[in-house]
């Protein structure tokens, strides 16, 4: 909004800048036109007008002369005054002409720029490898364009070394952790009675080395999605999905006596990538689960609206400043003490960077009486119907 407003402003200002020039221009012509027009006007009596004695013939001559010479200023004053009303009415037209024109002009110049704001506003994090490639001469608007271009080409090459230090990384930290999982299973195994505390440790050490496992599989995941590295789209049916993610965790269910509602369309069909997607709903459903009361509810929805369908996961919990759960799909992000050190806080942050990868949207709304409300909109399968 603030880009349109500026953008309007300046083209204002070209409009009035060469309305005021017109006006200007047209004045300056007026006056220089006028100036020589009254300039020629004469008005001095011809000489020898004092008529001497016995010179009848000559004053009647005089006479007839200076009867030529009042009817030639008078056809010269009208002309002047002829000029000087066209004059007026040609500066009238360009008084009401300036300004279309200005404005004219103005677009006109502008128009690259304006194009320029477009194709960037168009560029986001996920389509970096998108240029502006403004066609023109070498001007100012065209070096402008080609700044710009320089610069998505940096960010493009320092989002593209983020996302590979990431997945690296996660890759390389994979073979510590399982040399670590391998000695503790080594000393575990050992015969003979094993102290008490050393198997509290070791159980202690498994737990640890899984949250990091998991930890890493979603850095992996992140930076998979982020990448844009999608397999083939294919036809997914989101309500198989759920129903798969609830099963899964049916016994931690009924374990924290949560009650879980759905209205699953098993025709609402999405497009995308199938291990993705499994994910998203995973993480949407755990999410549901890890961050309830217990004894509290899940209600799991779907919607088909044609181009798109919806997934909907309510839960009841602590209440939510909506402003903390705006940012819940940044990473590492936990409200609450009651989240405090429960999960990895990249479970969200997955769905997003998926979500957004499939060309959808994630909104995460919390409840006034408590918990939230966290839908995902995604394409439709092409060819699905309702």
């Amino acid at each position: 909004m603030r880009r349109s407003l500026i953008s309007r402003t300046v083209g204002l200002r070209f409009t009035i800048l060469y309305t005021a020039l017109f006006l200007v221009s047209g004045i300056a012509l007026l006056v220089l036109v006028n100036a020589f027009a009254f300039g020629d006007v004469s008005t001095s009596e011809p000489a020898g007008s004092s008529p001497g004695p016995g010179t009848g013939g000559l004053d009647a001559a005089q006479g007839q002369i200076q009867a030529l010479q009042d009817r030639v200023n008078e056809l010269e004053t009208g002309q002047t005054q002829r000029i000087l009303t066209a004059s007026v009415l040609a500066l009238a037209v360009m008084a009401v002409l300036s300004p279309l024109l200005g404005r004219l002009i103005a677009v006109r110049v502008l128009r690259p720029l304006r194009t320029i704001t477009a194709a960037t506003r168009r560029i986001t994090a996920d389509n970096l490898h998108e240029r502006l490639t403004a066609p023109g001469p070498d001007d100012e608007v065209k070096d402008l364009a080609d700044t710009i271009d320089n610069l998505l080409e940096r960010l493009e090459a320092s989002f593209a070394a983020q996302r590979r230090f990431v997945a690296n990384a996660s890759h390389e930290l994979r073979t510590p952790l399982t040399t670590m999982r391998a000695s503790v299973d080594v000393a575990t195994a050992k015969p003979g009675p094993i102290p008490a505390s050393t198997t509290s440790l070791a159980e202690r050490i498994r737990g640890e080395l899984d949250r990091v496992d998991g930890l890493l599989d979603g850095f992996l995941l992140l930076a998979r999605a982020q990448h844009g590295a999608l397999a083939a789209p294919e036809p997914i049916a989101l309500a198989d999905l759920t129903r798969e993610a609830l099963g899964a965790r049916a016994a931690e269910l009924e374990a924290r006596n949560l009650t879980v509602t759905d209205d699953l369309l098993g025709e609402a069909r999405v497009q995308g990538d199938g291990t993705l997607l499994t994910r998203v709903v995973q993480n949407l459903v755990d999410n549901a689960v890890v961050h309830n009361t217990d004894g509290g509810w899940i209600r799991v929805t779907t919607t088909d609206r044609g181009d798109t369908v919806d997934l909907t996961v309510e839960s009841g919990g602590p209440v939510v400043d909506p402003e903390e759960a705006a940012r819940l799909a940044e990473p590492f992000q936990r409200l609450g003490t009651a989240r405090t050190g429960r999960g990895s806080g990249l479970g969200l942050s997955i769905v997003d960077a998926v979500v957004t990868a499939h060309g959808g949207a994630l909104d995460i709304r919390a409840r006034s009486e408590g918990g939230l409300a966290v839908t995902v909109t995604l394409p439709a399968a092409i060819g699905a119907t309702a």
